[in-house]
């Protein structure tokens, strides 16, 4: 489709306006002491200076004139066109390091995928600097645990996922940094050899002892599939809730802060450096099966993304619950996200209180949250393309997402 199609929408909706949702209010709300003296932030995402109530009309009119641009000139002129020049320029004024010489030097990349063989099916996920390594070393030491079938949300099954996590994390963070300074070759680490000799190291009966460094984010998954079968699992993030809060005045561009994941030690593998590209949890999912069935999955959620995944999928693939379920189930997460400081694991507070306390008699540091679905576990979702041709859809009831077919 031409790209006038592709963003006909987006520009309607930043010119006419867009509802407020219920998680936008309570989140700009919860925000607003840190963001209202960012640059823009309150000319944009405030109406009347006030938060923005659910229901509200939202307006992005320089936005929609930035997409308009694109749609004319072309979207190489974000990197290098009057755009780009516009960008560096404001940038600078504000006292970013960001310039428009970075803008100019980028270039997307198509990259090779890692990926997982498992007993029915092939999971593939994205290279550093994503933490996709983690998500799939998680199913592929789950699997090696052997879990019976029966076991689906029992501890075995529970316990299995967050000692696996323990393990990816530990590898993820050993390995994943701009991909020219990887100390390690991550396809390495799902070798069969590899999962084999990690797998060793988890007790199916007792908790790993934990913490280790997390890290916040915000971040949307959409999946699409269309009628030939192509398939897309796809994640955009501004990182923190609104990003950097900065919101460009000239073009209406809100700035997201990824950069917050360098390190200002010059010896951490994750050094602050110019032309590197930070650590970033986003990592969307797709597993082919050798049934013919194809599963773009996945979720937001910082340092969640790889358990939710683990969650949905076992859940799915090994334990045969529906799609939806899958996504419904009460879900647990290992660390901290959306702004938490606490490292222990958070269980949503449906789960069997005979499984909590299994949990805890393992040795697991277990708080059990006030919410029965909590946006601490992430907005997740999932699509399925049967070898018929049938598709099948679920979304979070923790969101404002939907699955919807057009």
């Amino acid at each position: 489709m031409p790209l006038s199609r592709l963003l006909r929408d987006g520009i309607r909706h930043a010119r006419d306006g867009i509802v407020v949702t219920a998680s936008q209010e309570d989140l700009t709300r919860q925000k607003l002491d840190g963001l209202k003296d960012a640059p823009g932030f309150s000319d944009v995402f405030l109406v009347q200076g006030e938060v923005p109530r659910r229901g509200a009309v939202l307006r992005q009119p320089a936005l929609s004139v930035t997409l308009s641009t694109l749609t004319e000139r072309g979207l190489d002129d974000f990197y290098r066109g009057s755009l780009a020049l516009r960008i560096g320029a404001e940038l600078e004024l504000l006292g970013s390091p960001v310039r428009t010489s970075d803008l100019t030097s980028y270039s997307a990349k198509f990259v090779k995928p890692l990926s997982v063989r498992l007993n029915d099916s092939t999971v593939y996920n994205l290279p550093p600097p994503t933490q996709g390594l983690a998500s799939l070393m998680i199913l592929g030491l789950f699997e090696r645990l052997d879990i019976p079938a029966t076991e689906g949300e029992r501890f075995a099954h529970l316990h299995g996922l967050i000692e696996a996590t323990k393990q990816a994390f530990r590898e993820r963070n050993r390995v994943v940094t701009d991909p020219e300074r990887v100390p390690a070759d991550p396809a390495r680490s799902l070798t069969s050899d590899a999962l084999n000799a990690a797998v060793r190291k988890i007790d199916p009966a007792v908790a790993l002892p934990w913490p280790e460094p997390a890290a916040p984010g915000d971040t949307i998954w959409m999946g699409a599939i269309d009628r030939d079968g192509c398939a897309v699992s796809f994640i955009q993030s501004t990182y923190w809730e609104f990003g950097s809060g900065v919101v460009l005045r000239d073009t209406g561009i809100t700035w997201q802060n990824r950069g917050i994941s360098f390190s200002l030690d010059p010896a951490d593998l994750n050094a602050l450096e110019p032309g590197r590209k930070p650590f970033h949890t986003l990592n969307p999912a797709l597993a082919l099966f050798d049934d013919g069935r194809v599963m773009p999955y996945g979720t937001m959620g910082g340092e969640g993304q790889p358990q939710t995944q683990a969650a949905v999928f076992t859940r799915y693939a090994r334990f045969g619950q529906p799609l939806q379920q899958a996504i419904t189930a009460p879900r647990w997460l290992l660390g901290r996200t959306w702004g938490d400081v606490s490292t222990n694991l958070k269980l949503e507070n449906r789960f069997d209180p005979a499984l909590v306390q299994a949990l805890r008699a393992a040795g697991h540091d277990v708080e059990v949250l006030d919410q029965a679905f909590s946006d601490t576990m992430g907005h997740a979702g999932a699509l399925v393309r049967h070898p018929g041709g049938r598709i099948e859809g679920a979304a979070d009831p923790r969101s404002d997402g939907a699955a919807a077919g057009l």
